[in-house]
């Protein structure tokens, strides 16, 4: 028999109410009330913490819906607890990963001593919200000035299977970069051994001196009199290696004055995490994270 579904108009006008005539698990529920929406779309809004039951929100697909409830739907993401993410916004969440856009100046994760705000700090606040016992985990690092691209995993399951065949699971690493000067070879690769010294900065060698092999490959986007842009792709994920390589072929990336810069007209490093292509821990799909250039980076010469 077919039931009849009730849309209920909420009291504000961004959001739309549904009353559960059967017992049935929410995403199903979700897809039975927005037909008109694709599944992605649907999951999105429910991944993005969209979705209400009896007042308490729910991301998990398989929630199990009662007779008598009400399911609510909110339009506007602004009234969501994102909005209380502070350098950072969330591009992508699913019941196994976050990924984010982290600005410049704020930290992956601090030390056990520190209580600086951080990335991780933050989503944790944030996914406990929905359930005190969630977490996540640190699947790897931007430096605390870079921006861009950050992948966390919401079990210790999916973290340890992205670490442990990361070199197959990331497809792509896109950087955009913006260094000293005017790069001549408009596509080049570096190659370098990288070690660390005991004051925590790394060196460059050609040769091998027991550190990590590091390969970088990048090419020209733009240049002008004093700056050249460039997107950097990394086939190595070494520390500080975009960094240091730059730093090796004499040209720094934009204050950076640990690896050699001497001007910052953009106030703040010139590295940015454009881009991450993974292929996803449960469906094994190719997919694609990307983060826009900030506007400083398209300098013009002085």
């Amino acid at each position: 028999m077919q039931k009849n579904w009730k849309n209920v108009s909420s009291r504000n006008a961004g959001t739309l109410e549904y009353t559960v005539q059967e017992e049935m698990e929410l995403l199903p529920f979700l897809l039975k009330m927005m037909a008109k929406n694709s599944r992605n779309s649907v999951k999105s809004i429910l991944a993005r913490g969209q979705v209400t039951v009896d007042g308490k929100m729910s991301k998990q697909h398989n929630h199990l819906l009662r007779e008598g409830q009400k399911v609510t739907i909110l339009k506007n993401k602004s009234a969501m607890n994102e909005t209380q993410l502070i350098g950072i916004t969330i591009l992508h969440e699913d019941e196994d990963i976050i990924v984010v856009n982290k600005e410049a100046g704020l930290l992956t994760m601090a030390s056990k001593n520190e209580k600086e705000l951080t990335v991780y700090r933050q989503l944790m606040e944030y996914i406990k919200k929905t359930e005190p016992r969630n977490r996540i985990f640190i699947v790897h690092r931007l430096d605390r000035d870079t921006s861009g691209v950050l992948l966390f995993a919401k079990s210790e399951k999916v973290k340890e299977a992205l670490q442990s065949k990361w070199n197959t699971v990331v497809k792509e690493r896109m950087y955009i970069a913006l260094v000293e000067g005017v790069v001549r070879k408009k596509e080049a690769t570096i190659t370098s051994w990288l070690k660390e010294s005991k004051t925590f900065k790394v060196y460059s060698s050609p040769k091998d001196n027991g550190g990590q092999r590091a390969i970088t490959h990048y090419k020209t986007i733009q240049a002008s009199k004093q700056f050249t842009l460039l997107e950097v792709h990394l086939e190595t994920g070494r520390k500080n290696q975009i960094r240091v390589h730059m730093e090796t072929i004499g040209h720094p990336i934009v204050g950076d004055k640990k690896y050699g810069s001497t001007v910052n007209p953009i106030k703040r490093l010139g590295l940015h995490a454009a881009k991450l292509t993974i292929l996803h821990p449960r469906t094994g799909q190719l997919v694609h994270y990307e983060a826009a250039v900030p506007r400083s980076f398209f300098v013009k010469s002085t």
